[in-house]
């Protein structure tokens, strides 16, 4: 659907008159007449069709001269699936812009992360999204600033700096135009909490909010994937809720997630709410909520073999990260080694060299190390085969040193070969780290044991290249197939802890 979709208007009306959620966050609906923007599945009456223009973003609406719609609030639809499954320059520079750089960088800092002028960077987003970087980030900073306003206490010069606003008068002014109201009326309508303040909780610092998703969510393997691999420590699965501590640009957070039918629960206790937005970003990513799974399950629905998977438990997602080089070690220290083994190598690790954070709230003790720690450690220290050593040592100090460079901003196919380039680093860990780091959609493991064994007992090819072969008709969804066939197996990944 690049570039397509808010182009196609006679598509477009027919899924606002059906009020399909599907399309929440794929464009906006604009109404000429009331000067307002909702999404899809606004559940007012729709309007005529003649009344109704589309733009493929919310900062596009807004910079056109739109309000958000107070019922259906379109700013806090789910995002884009292209932004994830495209690694394109404009996808590359979305990840990078909900990943708050502009805010911290500017659009030179963008520009320059992405290799490219920002001339060319500000073209081709306005060319496909009807908004340039500062208007797409200041739609952002808009809906962090309505999620404060209504979700804590605190004082609105306070949430204006959170929020990223240069001033608190920047602030007023871009809450009345996107949202036709005052901060404080917006405050006045939000749900009181326990206390009478909106979403007030015990726990200083602490935000409750709502991730949602398109449906349907499968959270077995998604949540289990989590949950089994945890490194004590760093992550924990806790009555009911996944909850991992998280390294941010301004600080480090504490995220708690809790799978409901409708939505994810996220609970963030922030060092500084200045890291909000980049905090929800990086949680969402690593649940993979901006996925279509529709789309996804109805091509791989097209294979006889895969459709009962699917069938059987349809909305499954690829669990990936909240740190790409966070992941690339752990896939080091996963290699050739049963995952409890994995998780002890990566909890010592943790002890050792991670950063000491409080939990009042759960078990959490620690930042996993960043690559600049590990990348000082004595290598003789590591108990692991010496080849294995090499392997870890050459990639910390690269990622230390910046020779290697995994973000959301990484062109996926130079990376992988970058990778391969490593000493130890071989197809499967390249495309593990491919799939769950980078989150390229369509990474495949066609050398890994579990998806030869699903591959066997389903009756596809087992071989590496004759599966590769047959995975072809799965493009460009391979990564969510992996997931399918590695839910044949029993292994506790598959499954929601108890």
């Amino acid at each position: 659907m690049q570039n397509g979709m808010h182009t196609d208007r006679e598509r477009c009306v027919r899924a606002v008159r059906s009020k399909d959620a599907r399309f929440d966050g794929w464009f906006f609906t604009a109404v000429l007449t009331t000067r307002i923007y909702c999404r899809p599945s606004c559940p007012v009456v729709p309007p005529k069709p003649e009344n109704m223009t589309f733009y493929p973003s919310a900062a596009a609406c807004q910079q056109a001269g739109f309000r958000a719609c107070k019922r259906c609030r379109p700013d806090t639809s789910p995002g884009s699936p292209q932004w994830n499954q495209r690694a394109d320059l404009v996808a590359r520079a979305m990840r990078l812009i909900a990943d708050g750089v502009v805010d911290r960088e500017g659009v030179p800092g963008l520009a320059a992360r992405l290799g490219y002028s920002t001339r060319q960077i500000e073209r081709q987003l306005l060319a496909e999204l009807g908004a340039g970087p500062l208007a797409l980030a200041r739609a952002q900073r808009a809906q962090t600033a309505r999620l404060l306003i209504e979700t804590t206490a605190l004082p609105m010069a306070e949430i204006a700096f959170a929020a990223g606003f240069s001033s608190i008068r920047t602030f007023n002014d871009t809450v009345r135009e996107v949202y036709a109201l005052a901060p404080g009326e917006l405050r006045a309508r939000a749900p009181k909490g326990p206390t009478g303040a909106p979403g007030t909780t015990a726990t200083p610092g602490a935000l409750s909010l709502r991730l949602p998703f398109r449906t349907p969510l499968n959270p077995d393997n998604l949540f289990g994937h989590l949950a089994a691999t945890a490194v004590p420590g760093v992550e924990e699965w806790r009555e009911g809720a996944y909850r991992r501590t998280l390294r941010l640009p301004y600080g480090h957070a504490v995220a708690a997630l809790t799978p409901r039918p409708d939505h994810i629960a996220c609970r963030l206790t922030l060092s500084d709410l200045r890291d909000l937005p980049v905090a929800i970003s990086r949680c969402r990513r690593m649940l993979d909520l901006d996925a279509d799974p529709v789309a996804i399950d109805d091509q791989l629905r097209t294979d006889p073999f895969l459709a009962p998977l699917v069938d059987k438990a349809p909305g499954r997602r690829v669990p990936r990260t909240v740190d790409e080089a966070e992941f690339a070690v752990r896939a080091v220290l996963g290699q050739q080694v049963s995952t409890a083994a994995a998780r002890t190598h990566a909890a010592r690790l943790v002890t050792a060299h991670g950063t000491p954070v409080d939990d009042p709230e759960g078990g959490l003790t620690h930042l996993f190390p960043a690559p600049e720690a590990l990348a000082a450690l004595d290598p003789a220290s590591l108990a692991m085969p010496r080849t294995r050593r090499a392997t870890f040592t050459t990639l910390v100090r690269q990622l230390a040193d910046g020779t290697l460079q995994l973000g959301v901003e990484s062109d996926w196919q130079e990376t992988r070969a970058r990778l391969l380039s490593l000493p130890g680093f071989g197809p499967w860990t390249v495309d593990v780290i491919a799939m769950r780091a980078l989150g390229d959609p369509d990474a495949f493991l066609p050398t890994d044991l579990g998806i030869r064994r699903a591959a066997r007992e389903l009756g596809l090819p087992s071989t590496p290249a004759a599966l590769t072969a047959r995975a072809a008709a799965w493009r460009p969804w391979r990564a969510y197939a992996v997931q399918y066939l590695w839910a044949t197996d029993s292994h506790p990944i598959n499954f929601l802890p108890v």
